[in-house]
């Protein structure tokens, strides 16, 4: 893997460039819509009094931090509503974990915008792939897979970035090996973030590591003692290395039109459809939703809180019928503690059938007619088969800098992230993307 990763031009990764820059504005969409939530806000506050020379943004404010700091605090925004890429195999976010490092180390190194495209694709590929290979049964026995490998993909990136040799690009990946970590248990709380924001700073770290020559175990994943094994099971080397360099995971990219789980979104869509054909939404007595394993092991659970309710089949169900949206704001603590919101959840019921495919779902609704409607979504909005346009992504990111509260401008991150690869370096870039005349929270 790290053989491609060196080897591997601009020239190679061309084709795959639109679905990258597809993938790069929506990281920067949700890390604009997470911009001053507290979870972030607090990251800075605790990072800020030991960071080094403030070289990277923070996506979203004018504050600034070093390059590591800004990795972890970017990867956190960009994964904090559950609004990021999906790819759809293993259920890693891709950009996250890989383009907070990527574009913070650029800025810090002053270097090209084709540069960062390269490495992000090539960082896409590595994390992926090692996804491929140790899937379904690392996420089953726990691992958040978008932690675990995105720290992989995050190291490869940052080593193409700073040129790294073959050997050195495995050296990085062997020590990302060792602080890869993240458990799905803390998934409806902050600490999910955490991880994924260590991803993006270790693989960072890692690379420099590597930089400095720091060497690593050659076989660090797949040894007999490696990572693969520890974190789960024997890796399927074939899912990792075939047809490598000649297919590219970035094209089985996918892009969420809701922020909550990617199993959710079937659910959505299947209530959407259903509330077009019920006149009275007052008439509803009972929600029963069926899918696969994987839904209800994600989403049969009570609703306490915001992040709560993005992973609930329940507050999926409620805010589709009774308000007919999901957006960020059918998410927020306001919608999520309504009293009729609440009421409706508990109509709502999940049965497992095993017959569904993970991502699908069946919801029946009784009436208080006693008269049943039902419908079936196995491809919802978004996914590789109903995929969001360009246009909606744009959408997407206008949508969050106005509920992020960003003072960033959104016409120009659209503009710069389309024309990405004409970019001659990333720090002028990224100074011209928020208008003048604010003050960043954290005092340099």
């Amino acid at each position: 893997m790290a053989e491609l990763v060196a080897a591997t031009s601009w020239a190679d990764v061309a084709a795959q460039q639109h679905e990258a820059k597809r993938s790069i504005l929506n990281f920067f969409a949700t890390a604009l819509g997470s911009a001053h939530d507290p979870a972030v806000t607090i990251a800075m506050r605790t990072l800020s009094p030991f960071s080094g020379a403030a070289t990277s943004a923070v996506i979203g404010r004018t504050d600034r931090l070093d390059a590591m700091s800004a990795a972890f605090v970017n990867a956190i925004s960009a994964n904090l509503l559950d609004f990021d890429d999906t790819h759809p195999e293993t259920i890693i976010h891709p950009a996250a974990p890989v383009a907070a490092p990527a574009f913070a180390l650029a800025e810090a190194r002053e270097l090209p915008g084709r540069d960062v495209l390269t490495a992000f694709i090539l960082g896409v590929e590595v994390e992926c792939r090692i996804g491929n290979a140790v899937s379904p049964h690392h996420y089953a026995r726990g691992w958040h897979i978008t932690s675990t490998c995105g720290i992989f993909g995050a190291a490869a990136a940052c080593a193409k970035l700073l040129g790294l040799s073959a050997d050195g690009i495995a050296n990085a990946i062997g020590i990302a090996a060792s602080q890869s970590a993240g458990n799905v248990e803390n998934l409806p709380t902050a600490a999910k973030n955490v991880s994924v924001g260590n991803a993006a700073r270790n693989g960072l770290f890692a690379a420099l590591l590597a930089q400095q020559g720091y060497e690593a175990a050659p076989r660090a994943i797949e040894g007999p003692l490696g990572w693969a094994r520890a974190m789960g099971d024997d890796p399927d080397l074939e899912r990792l290395l075939g047809s490598l360099g000649r297919t590219w995971e970035i094209s089985k990219n996918t892009y969420k039109p809701y922020p909550a789980g990617i199993v959710f979104h079937a659910v959505i869509d299947a209530c959407f459809a259903l509330r077009s054909r019920i006149g009275r939404i007052d008439q509803i007595e009972a929600v029963i939703v069926q899918g696969s394993a994987l839904l209800l092991a994600r989403g049969d659970r009570p609703v306490r809180n915001e992040r709560d309710a993005r992973v609930s089949i329940h507050h999926c169900v409620a805010c589709s019928l009774l308000i007919g949206a999901a957006g960020v704001s059918e998410f927020a603590r306001e919608t999520v503690f309504r009293p009729d919101i609440a009421k409706f959840r508990e109509k709502v019921r999940a049965e497992l059938d095993g017959s569904m495919p993970d991502g699908a779902a069946h919801v029946s609704i009784r009436l208080a007619s006693g008269e049943t409607v039902a419908e079936t979504v196995t491809s919802p909005r978004g996914s590789l088969a109903d995929p969001l346009g360009d246009r909606d992504i744009e959408a997407k990111l206008r949508d969050g800098v106005r509920t992020g509260g960003s003072n960033w401008d959104a016409e120009r991150i659209i503009e710069a992230v389309w024309q990405l690869d004409a970019c001659d370096d990333i720090p002028s870039l990224m100074q011209r993307l928020h208008h003048e005349g604010s003050t960043p929270l954290i005092k340099q």
